[in-house]
């Protein structure tokens, strides 16, 4: 492995590429601590510590801890991907945005100018509503979150967060260019990573003192590591449809004939379904607290983290936006034309609708066992920290959690240092940077980190 890395600074062009790369990242962590103006810093980390477990959580998951600190990339990249998703959306049910996406590189070029203005937009108007939100904001001991409140500090604040998503977002297309590729994923990537040595140290700190049982943690050691083989190995996994083509005769010579394969991911939807259902279930949190939504307290309390009722709409949500993503980003019908337009079929399948049918068919079956993987790691945390919540099934469930053992119905009551949507990035995002790294250097003849060198991206 160290004989490999080597191999990967010996080649100038890919070394450059990498350190480019270390370097914009390194610019970016440090705009994640730069505060912006008008703010007490204390009072906010009050705020943001009684926040815990709501949306805006999972938001400064996303922006690297900047919007707990309100820096000026408090936004993130979220702008840029709530944009991309809305664009995605719009080109299914717009012609003039569907016409742009079958236009190869121009259209994609126009729909990629499109996706940055409204970007910028959803980056004002959510800059302005933090200003106006923080103004009444306190933190739990009562003290303001916001020095000089007033119309000058909205629109500061405005500025100085559509300044910082712009930037990111340039970095991101830096990255991308001039770097090792997928640069919002790895701005991503890097936001959350950075969190694993502070939990690292902290879970040390609680071995230390006797919180937590050695042996608790090697057990959750070797989970993770068979949680993370099997994220992988799902990641990757795809069903190969054989498509036969066509025989075609240009002068003397025969083309065609060859057989090749239409591959369907098991997970076509990604990680969006996850962010999706996230937001969803946590709103109710996310109302009571910044609104004082009092009578959602009841709801609140059974979608915590742990519940029976969080656990059942938490996966039957996951499931359902996979259906719903997987229906937007591929159509069957597309794909068929295509195959009938270069003269290509599958074996057994008359071109056209009844092969439409049937992409549709074994897609639909992929796409299920997809979103019940995805809802599985996504409950894994909650499973390990509290439990299977057995006892939360009506009239049988304090009698039925007896059976089982105590660690079981009550989790191992340690922290899991990645969320589900968080592993599931930090996966993929990793799959897909070994990936390009892996192609620049068997360009160039040298081994890379697999023996075979054949690693599968997730596109």
């Amino acid at each position: 492995m160290f004989e490999k890395i080597q191999n990967m600074f010996k080649i100038p062009e890919l070394r450059r590429r990498i350190l480019f790369t270390l370097g914009i990242l390194a610019v970016y962590r440090l705009g994640c601590h730069l505060p912006t103006p008008g703010i007490d810093a204390v009072a906010l980390a009050q705020f943001f510590e009684a926040q815990r477990g709501t949306i805006l959580g999972m938001f400064d998951m996303f922006s690297g801890g900047a919007l707990s600190k309100l820096t000026v990339f408090a936004l993130g990249i979220m702008p840029y991907i709530s944009a991309s998703i809305i664009l995605q959306l719009l080109v299914v049910v717009v012609p003039h945005l569907e016409k742009l996406s079958k236009e190869g590189e121009a259209g994609k070029k126009k729909i990629t100018m499109y996706t940055r203005y409204g970007t910028a937009v959803l980056s004002m108007l959510q800059g302005f509503g933090i200003g106006m939100w923080m103004e009444k904001m306190t933190s739990p001991s009562g003290v303001p979150i916001v020095i000089h409140p007033g119309l000058g500090f909205k629109l500061l604040t405005m500025i100085t967060l559509t300044a910082g998503t712009a930037f990111i977002m340039w970095l991101g297309e830096q990255i991308s260019e001039r770097g090792i590729g997928n640069g919002i994923s790895l701005i991503i990537f890097s936001g959350i990573i950075v969190r694993m040595p502070a939990a690292i140290i902290q879970t040390v700190r609680q071995v230390m003192q006797g919180e937590i049982k050695v042996y608790t943690i090697l057990i959750l050691v070797v989970f993770m590591v068979g949680v993370v083989a099997l994220v992988v190995v799902l990641q990757q996994a795809q069903r190969r449809i054989p498509i036969q083509h066509a025989k075609r005769v240009v002068g003397r010579k025969l083309y065609g004939g060859q057989s090749t394969y239409l591959p369907l991911r098991v997970n076509t939807a990604g990680v969006i379904p996850v962010i999706f259902a996230s937001s969803i279930i946590m709103f109710p949190a996310t109302a009571v607290g910044i609104f004082g939504a009092s009578f959602l307290e009841p709801v609140v309390a059974q979608l915590s983290p742990g519940r029976l009722l969080y656990t059942i709409l938490y996966i039957a949500a996951i499931i359902f936006f996979c259906y719903f993503y997987t229906s937007i980003v591929f159509n069957p019908t597309d794909v068929a034309d295509n195959l009938r337009k270069s003269g290509a079929n599958i074996p057994g399948k008359r071109a056209g609708k009844a092969t439409a049918e049937y992409i549709d068919q074994v897609l639909s079956r992929l796409t299920f066992g997809g979103g019940i993987y995805l809802a599985g790691v996504s409950v894994l945390p909650a499973v390990l920290v509290y439990g299977i919540p057995i006892a939360d099934i009506p009239f049988i469930g304090e009698r039925v959690a007896s059976w089982f053992p105590y660690y079981l119905t009550h989790g191992l009551g340690v922290p899991f240092w990645f969320g589900g949507t968080a592993l599931l990035i930090v996966v993929g995002v990793a799959l897909d940077t070994v990936q390009q790294i892996e192609s620049q250097m068997m360009m160039r003849h040298y081994e890379g980190f697999v023996k075979k060198g054949k690693i599968r991206g997730r596109r």
